[in-house]
């Protein structure tokens, strides 16, 4: 089956797009389901992996259509799939005409495969060369009055059931390869439309054009971007159909009507999705912190945790619709930055989330959850008291804790023997360390972030906010930072081995140590107490350093490269501490001379900041024991199943929930979820763009917002929030994965965003840009703590800023500026 009528390709075949490609599958069922399809034929993947146009079945083909002049398309075996469109990335050639150019056409077709622009697309996607093949489509020439694109779904916004059309008078051509300004229309849900007065299109030809886009939709099952043609007699045309793939994916319905959510893991540097057991470990650890907290079930936290293309999402609804309560939640977003407070604003205003009337509380509920509470409320007070008193002694008290956590996580209980008790095991092994040992430690941590805060109003008037935050540079008693220095330590000592370990690549100096082929550099030390950590370290479904330490000798590397000692990060750190102990003893000083009372308070409070706000990543690492334990359960069941051949790898448990395991222990055969979750989690980790602000019909909040007109920085300014003061000036690396990441010394990070399991490339960083974040995020924090200029909530920076660009930041004004080639010199430059 070298060639085939379209109207002949049997839709019904196990491997269909293995043999006529994406294009010619969706055509030929678009033809089954009754659209007006251009005739034509596909010269199948057979013919390709033959490697010889079949002149003779072509030449017949094209003689039976009629001969006159076609369109050939490539019709690729990895192409207009639900997860990869390849828009753009093989060739078509309109008005061929005879039998000679029809064949060069399609070798053309086939050439386009290896061009450097397809190869790079496929090579992004994970995509294997050798597993595409290409087939080609001819189809008559549609000779058209008006022709272009729609979508079924608004592929800006991400809102679905809104219908976009572009569309320009002749050849679409013009609307796919951006060489013409389109007539652009937009048909709202409600049918309401928007679009040029005197466009190319009548109301009742776009009104037909959602009509076939509603029917395509309906028949393929997911939204498409459908390429269409009106020809002179007014007869519409599919030229093609097929998936939008870079749609976000829908949060869970309500029954209620429309609803609300804030991607939540991104304040633990986590804009990666979750696998599904770290989904479900996250959710199982929520249930329990809420337990430990109320004393009682997590009733409705299902409901409020919701997963979203792999994401944690929190149901905002129930907050916006309540009238006593939606007038404080863009308030309540501030410290997401300003984004999200002018979304949430606007959303207020739109009619499907105007409040609605709902039952009052009865007063004996609320004395009940008081009640409940009080204890732990009062537990929390007494604990912040005892640290505003008696830092040092809280500091012993933490860490103590803190080893017991260890300790008893990696104990595995005499009743846990089978398969199935682990299972249970790892769901619950959250439990204690949130309950018994982190909740001690929540009154410290509020101190803390009180001390650290209550001087901004005290000094307000009298320093600048970036003042305060100076003081707050180079913080004592952080584990983060703690382990980052020690790494830097272990790559002093390894100074020997520099040719060995800044030439080699990470993965394979990974590989040699643990299969105890290196030299001895100390690294077994720092694994010990710091190999439960990792980048997306809140997800217990990825490897953790001490299973794959390649980030760690990415990390050593670049501190291999440092050459001047100013560099040194203990230099750094020391000179960022300094500089906040003379910042303090200013604006004490300064403040003294107004008011004697306030600066002996502020003098205080500033103390015990420096004393106590390093804690405040203890109650992470500490919880990252446990789940640390989660993922090497669950790994020892995946193991024992794996060897009964109930799945392929012990790691498949990673892409299943606890429940799931347990149908696995009873027989179930899971492969094929396993793989389409597998193939799924990869999808995902490509995505560049997650809504912060998102809608259950799919609407990006945020990329729905009107411009904003004027601008809001400096012109030429990228405007975020500001997150740790200073400025520097240097080479931006953009990085979306820290593992194998280079970053010289001085150059600025620019990421999508960080978790601690980021932090040793900002040992040697000039400054720090991120998409999203807080200020009060894992990244900022360690960034005031180094003395590095911070940016934060900078939508689609890593695209904005290009890899190798000169760019200077201003952590104290929240701006980034591309500079001109020659307005700067060197590595990079810094100014705290």
């Amino acid at each position: 089956m070298r060639v085939l009528a379209l109207d002949r390709i049997d839709t019904g075949l196990s491997d269909l797009t293995g043999l006529v490609g994406g294009k010619a599958a969706g055509l030929a069922e678009a033809i089954r389901a009754g659209e007006r399809v251009p005739a034509g034929f596909c010269v199948t993947t057979e013919a390709h992996r033959s490697g010889e146009v079949p002149r003779e079945e072509v030449a017949a083909a094209y003689e039976a259509l009629g001969g006159g002049r076609v369109a050939v398309r490539s019709s690729a075996t990895a192409e207009d799939l639900p997860d990869a469109s390849f828009a753009g990335q093989q060739d078509t050639y309109l008005n061929v005409e005879g039998v000679d150019e029809l064949v060069a056409a399609v070798r053309r077709c086939w050439d386009s495969l290896g061009s450097d622009r397809a190869r790079a697309y496929r090579r992004d996607r994970g995509i294997d060369d050798a597993s595409v093949h290409m087939a080609v489509v001819v189809q008559r020439m549609v000779d058209p009055r008006a022709a272009g694109v729609l979508f079924t779904a608004n592929p800006v916004t991400g809102t679905r059931g809104e219908t976009v059309l572009d569309a320009v008078p002749g050849l679409g051509t013009a609307v796919v390869d951006g060489t013409a300004d389109p007539d652009h229309y937009v048909v709202r849900p409600d049918g309401g439309t928007e679009g040029p007065g005197g466009g190319c299109l009548a109301p009742d030809e776009v009104a037909a054009l959602r009509a076939l886009g509603e029917r395509l939709q309906a028949r393929f099952g997911s939204p498409q971007d459908v390429e269409w043609a009106v020809d002179r007699d007014g007869t519409l045309w599919v030229l093609q159909s097929r998936a939008i793939t870079t749609l976000f994916p829908l949060p869970p319905s309500r029954a209620d009507g429309p609803g609300l959510y804030l991607e939540g893991g991104h304040m633990q540097g986590m804009l990666r999705p979750f696998t599904p057991l770290g989904f479900a470990a996250l959710t199982e650890a929520s249930r329990d912190w809420f337990s430990s907290l109320s004393g009682k079930g997590a009733s409705g936290l299902d409901a409020w945790l919701v997963n979203a293309g792999g994401r944690l999402y929190l149901d905002l609804t129930a907050l916006v619709r309540n009238p006593r309560t939606r007038a404080m939640v863009p308030g309540a977003l501030g410290i997401y930055g300003p984004g999200a407070v002018r979304a949430l604003q606007h959303l207020l205003d739109d009619p499907r989330f105007a409040p609605r009337p709902g039952r009052s509380v009865r007063a004996e509920v609320v004395l009940r959850g008081a009640r409940a509470l009080a204890p732990v409320l009062a537990k929390v007070a007494a604990g912040a008291a005892l640290a505003l008193w008696d830092p040092a002694r809280t500091r012993e008290r933490m860490f103590a804790l803190g080893e017991r956590a260890r300790a008893g996580t990696r104990r595995t209980p005499e009743r846990v023997v089978a398969a199935r008790d682990r299972v249970e095991h790892a769901r619950h092994l959250q439990a204690p360390v949130l309950s018994e040992l982190m909740l001690p430690m929540l009154g410290p941590l509020y101190a803390g972030l009180t001390a650290a805060k209550l001087p901004e109003y005290l000094l307000s008037g009298v320093a600048e906010p970036s003042e305060v935050a100076a003081v707050l540079g180079g913080m004592p008693h952080n584990v983060t930072t703690t382990m980052d220095l020690e790494l830097w330590r272990v790559a002093e000592r390894a100074g020997e081995h520099r040719e060995l370990l800044t030439r080699t690549p990470p993965r394979e100096l990974a590989e040699r140590y643990l299969s105890g082929d290196l030299p001895d550099i100390g690294l077994t030390g720092f694994l010990t107490r710091y190999g439960h950590r990792g980048a997306a370290e809140i997800d217990a479904g990825v490897p953790r350093w001490a299973e794959d330490p390649a980030p760690v000798f990415s990390a050593i590397a670049n501190y291999l490269r440092v050459s001047g000692p100013e560099q040194s990060p203990e230099r750094r750190f020391a000179a960022a501490a300094e500089r906040a102990v003379r910042t303090r003893d200013e604006l004490v000083r300064r403040l003294a001379a107004t008011s004697p009372v306030r600066a002996r308070l502020t003098a205080f409070l500033l103390d015990r900041a420096r004393e106590l706000s390093g804690l405040r990543e203890y109650p992470k690492f500490v919880w990252l024991y446990a789940l640390a334990q989660v993922r090497r359960q669950m790994l020892l069941v995946g193991a024992e199943l794996a060897g009964q051949g109930r799945i392929d790898r012990a790691d498949d448990v990673v892409f299943l929930d606890f429940d799931e395991v347990h149908d696995l222990l009873d027989g179930a055969d899971l492969r094929g979820l396993v793989a389409e979750r597998r193939a799924e989690y990869r999808r995902e980790l490509g995505r560049r763009r997650v809504p912060q602000l998102l809608l259950s019909d799919g609407t990006d909040l945020t990329a729905a917002l009107p411009p904003l007109s004027g601008g809001e920085g400096p012109e030429g300014a990228l405007t975020g929030v500001a997150a740790s003061p200073g400025t520097a000036t240097g080479v931006a690396r953009v990085v979306r994965d820290p593992a194998g990441a280079v970053l010289a010394p001085g150059e600025i990070l620019v990421a999508p965003t960080t978790d601690p399991g980021w932090t040793p490339l900002f040992m040697t960083a000039g400054g720090l840009v991120v998409e999203t974040g807080s200020i009060v995020a894992h990244g900022p924090t360690v960034a005031r703590e180094y003395g590095i200029p911070c940016v934060i909530c900078v939508p689609g920076v890593t695209d904005l800023v290009r890899d190798g660009q000169t760019i200077t930041i201003d952590g104290s004004s929240g701006t980034i500026r591309v500079e001109e080639p020659g307005e700067s010199e060197g590595p990079g430059t810094a100014e705290g």
